[in-house]
């Protein structure tokens, strides 16, 4: 305990505290922050940016001949067509400061009602052998969501899509070698969802 309480210290040093919160936007989809920060030393540091989103879940999900479920669909960010898992916001929206809680079962309900629900209108697909792999943080340098990654196996098609008005997503399947090849090619190009996969092929999961 003495060690934890000694690291615990150590650790408080490198705390920056921010002095100065400028919101440049803040709607219903983004808190945009411009920060200024008392850093370790004492001085008041250059503006720094970043942002709170809703939480979100990835589904690495395989059907009942081992295929992996995967969409297509177009992000805005690289302006690219990518390949990944299902992937959407906990619409139920808990904010990641519920983690800290001491409740974390009554979280991973909410994340795994949406998980289910993603997976089901993104790719038509359900599933009742569901597994909670990780949670991790989005990006923690700049945003303060985070990931809540899950497995779906033995998934059979249980409906259509339901997609939203601005969501346009074709759904593929593809054996785990295709996803490796996906991957070292530059189509596979979602970071968390690379982490997935090396999880699950670490576990033996897949």
């Amino acid at each position: 305990m003495d060690g934890m309480n000694k690291m615990s210290n150590e650790e408080d040093k490198l705390v920056w505290q921010a002095v100065k919160v400028n919101h440049l936007v803040q709607d219903e989809y983004i808190d945009f922050r411009e920060v200024d920060y008392r850093l370790p030393d004492g001085k008041i540091g250059p503006p720094y940016y970043n942002y709170s989103r809703k939480d979100y879940v990835i589904v690495v999900a395989v059907d009942d001949e081992g295929c992996l479920i995967c969409v297509k669909q177009f992000r805005h960010g690289i302006r690219a067509v990518t390949t990944e898992f299902t992937a959407g916001g906990i619409e139920t929206g808990v904010l990641a400061s519920y983690l800290n809680t001491g409740k974390p079962d009554s979280f991973y309900e909410l994340a795994l009602e949406a998980a289910k629900r993603e997976l089901r209108e993104e790719t038509g697909y359900g599933s009742d052998e569901w597994t909670h792999l990780i949670t991790v943080p989005s990006n923690a340098t700049m945003a303060d969501n985070y990931a809540f990654i899950y497995v779906a196996k033995n998934c059979k098609r249980v409906s259509s899509q339901d997609l939203d008005d601005t969501e346009f997503v074709d759904v593929y399947l593809y054996k785990p070698d295709e996803i490796e090849e996906l991957i070292k090619s530059g189509s596979f190009q979602q970071a968390i969802h690379i982490l997935a996969w090396e999880m699950c092929k670490n576990k033996g999961i897949i």
